[in-house]
């Protein structure tokens, strides 16, 4: 996996150029259960939204360790606002460089919640 470019300050975090971002990254970030989790709730949401918004059954080290994953994938982007750090898609970027990928993922999880629902 690439490495984040470097922050410029301690509340600015790292996150991979465009240029950085590798296919297989991206497909390693979305194939744990909870990262999917926090993609199909911030794709739902269509915003930035704080970390605390997307509740997981997991510690907060945990969540913290599904976002970062996330983050230095290049799936999502995170930005401090005052003491909040939000959180949103990097959907233009994944979607110039993997036309598709994204809502294939976001659709093929939807079907498997509901299949898995019914059973």
């Amino acid at each position: 996996m690439p490495r984040a470019s470097a922050a410029t300050s301690p509340r600015e975090l790292a996150h991979p150029s465009c240029d950085e971002i590798r296919l297989e990254g991206v497909l390693h970030a979305l194939s744990d259960p909870m990262r999917l989790r926090v993609v199909r709730e911030l794709a739902v949401a269509d915003a930035e939204v704080a970390c605390s918004y997307i509740e997981l059954p997991v510690t907060k080290s945990t969540t913290t360790h599904h976002f970062r994953v996330l983050r230095e994938a290049g799936v999502i982007r995170q930005t401090y606002r005052g003491t909040a750090k939000l959180n949103g898609l990097r959907r233009d970027d994944l979607d110039a460089l993997f036309p598709g990928l994204l809502d294939a993922v976001l659709a093929a999880a939807e079907v498997q919640s509901a299949r898995l629902a019914g059973s």
